[in-house]
């Protein structure tokens, strides 16, 4: 007899899964009976949080699906807070948990690991939260959520599994149809786009996370435009070292400037998030009033007026809009020189140490070409994202815009790690937030993940401490004492190196690359 939890496996394994997080525990025991057998391999954290943002790091570095597996109750709860991170920035994740018997459920009768309405609690974060009564309904709600991570706007989904229903006869189960691609762009619309941008003599496009995998059609407009791109933090690493770019926040006065003076506005791929576009808090963004939106997602685009917007895939839309083009348009001349006068401005406006803690980053990157760097909330990152130029796409991500969940970086980038072997992946992270998932190191062992934990100890929330003077405020609760991190790092097994400062940084990281196993490198900052 195949049971559900049997079937379940097999499903996932036809739907290209091929890695999934997660603790097993006595309510998901009934689902990991396949798993020995099949060809997914189970990566166990040491917190369901770890579970959720692993798979989190998975999608963003490979483009597919993030699965984490993980018990009733505390165990979803736990990465209830990854999955909201995954929502904030459209990533796709499957999140596959137990529920207690269904004849329990709602009854507050005190079994373990209860809640009220766990799918209740769930359908407030996930994208849709899905309970299976009988097995004839799993094939419809995984193909379901597979349709959602390639048709539509991508997030997290949870689907939950009675424990009673779990061990229940499942045989000839199938998937059902193919994941779906998404629909193609309005011909109409597409057409008014083209004329308008035919028609702008200082065009600018605006990238986002949903353009971070459309590199090729993205550079092609920008050429074709003349038009400088502006990257926001999720689209970081286009174009890298094109005259055309602009690796620089929207919130930076020389990057409105930019926004301003532009004649029409291509927005592909992006929230107009205030993270992202008004960080600091002083109401300058303004939405261009000649502006071509492009979006997956049509309640996003329903947020923001535009003079056209374009419902498709961000690659498809630029595509359909550079075959709309005049073959004979000519570029605007003076392109180039706007993103470098922008790009200049921006760096110069970033005072003395935040241009240091970007330097710290590009060490990163000169010293580790092709590298995957991912971050956790601390200095370097904040500033990186203020104005930095990757050299992969989609290989600079983090958790310090949108939802902002501490402790993201050093299990995402396991996940990554994972799902990329042949790139260097560095996780760069604070002493605080590094200390939230502290334990997952012994996961990147035990994974064979040769992830580079870089931590940049400055005793503290630093950054919190800043704002706190900023404002006339006693700093309180900022100086929490980092332990010793190489001691830690040891006792699990891994080599771990302390630096003073950044200097020799660029061969603590070559050093480390070459050892292809987790190693741990302490900057400490005065």
């Amino acid at each position: 007899m195949t049971t559900l939890g049997e079937a379940l496996i097999g499903l996932l394994e036809a739907h290209g899964v091929d890695t999934v997080f997660g603790i097993p525990g006595v309510h998901t025991v009934e689902l990991y009976r396949g798993l020995a057998r099949s060809r997914i391999r189970h990566v166990t954290p040491r917190h369901e949080q770890g579970a959720a943002f692993m798979a989190d790091g998975y999608a963003r570095a490979s483009g597919r699906p993030g699965v984490a597996l993980v018990i009733t109750g505390p165990g979803l709860t736990n990465a209830i807070t990854a999955m909201g991170q995954a929502r904030a920035d459209s990533v796709p994740m499957l999140v596959i948990s137990g529920v207690n018997a269904l004849p329990t459920l709602g009854k507050g009768l005190g079994f373990l690991h209860e809640l009220p309405d766990q799918r209740g609690m769930m359908q407030t974060v996930a994208m849709f939260s899905q309970r299976i009564v009988e097995p004839a309904e799993l094939p419809a709600a995984l193909s379901r959520a597979f349709a959602l991570f390639s048709s539509e706007r991508p997030g997290p989904v949870h689907i939950e599994i009675p424990i009673d229903v779990m061990a229940l006869p499942a045989e000839g189960l199938a998937p059902l149809d193919k994941s779906p691609a998404p629909p193609p762009p309005d011909p109409g619309a597409v057409a008014e786009a083209a004329r308008l941008a035919s028609a702008a003599r200082r065009p600018l496009i605006l990238a986002g996370g949903g353009a971070k995998r459309a590199e090729a059609a993205l550079l092609r407009l920008a050429e074709r435009l003349g038009a400088p791109v502006v990257q926001t933090t999720n689209a970081r690493g286009l174009m890298h070292g094109h005259a055309l770019t602009v690796p620089a926040s929207p919130s930076l006065p020389a990057v409105r400037e930019l926004m301003a003076g532009s004649d029409l506005v291509v927005a592909a791929g992006t929230e107009f998030g205030p993270t992202d576009y008004d960080m600091y808090g002083d109401d300058g963004f303004v939405v261009p009033p000649a502006l071509v939106r492009i979006d997956i997602d049509a309640a996003q685009l329903a947020r923001h007026p535009a003079t056209v917007s374009i419902k498709a895939d961000c690659a498809a839309a630029l595509e359909a809009l550079l075959a709309r083009l005049p073959a004979n348009a000519a570029p605007a001349p003076d392109g180039a020189a706007r993103a470098s006068t922008a790009r200049e401005a921006a760096f110069a406006g970033l005072d003395a140490a935040l241009r240091e803690q970007v330097k710290v980053v590009e060490t990163i990157r000169d010293a580790l070409p092709g590298a995957i760097i991912v971050g956790d909330s601390t200095q370097p990152v904040y500033a990186a994202n203020l104005f930095y130029d990757h050299d992969r796409p989609g290989g600079w991500f983090n958790a310090a815009t949108g939802f902002g969940a501490l402790g993201y970086g050093p299990p995402a980038a396991i996940g990554a790690a994972l799902a990329v072997p042949e790139a260097p992946v560095v996780c760069l992270s604070g002493d605080g937030g590094f200390q939230f998932t502290l334990p997952e190191i012994g996961a990147a062992l035990e994974a064979g993940a040769p992830v580079i934990f870089v931590v940049w100890n400055n005793r503290g929330y630093r950054e919190i401490e800043t704002s706190m003077r900023a404002v006339d405020v006693e700093p309180v609760g900022v100086s929490p004492a980092p332990p010793d991190f190489a001691k830690l790092a040891e006792a699990y097994g891994i080599a771990a190196e302390r630096l003073a400062g950044p200097q020799g940084l660029a061969d603590a990281l070559i050093r480390a690359r070459a050892a292809g196993k987790p190693v741990l490198i302490e900057i400490s900052v005065e």
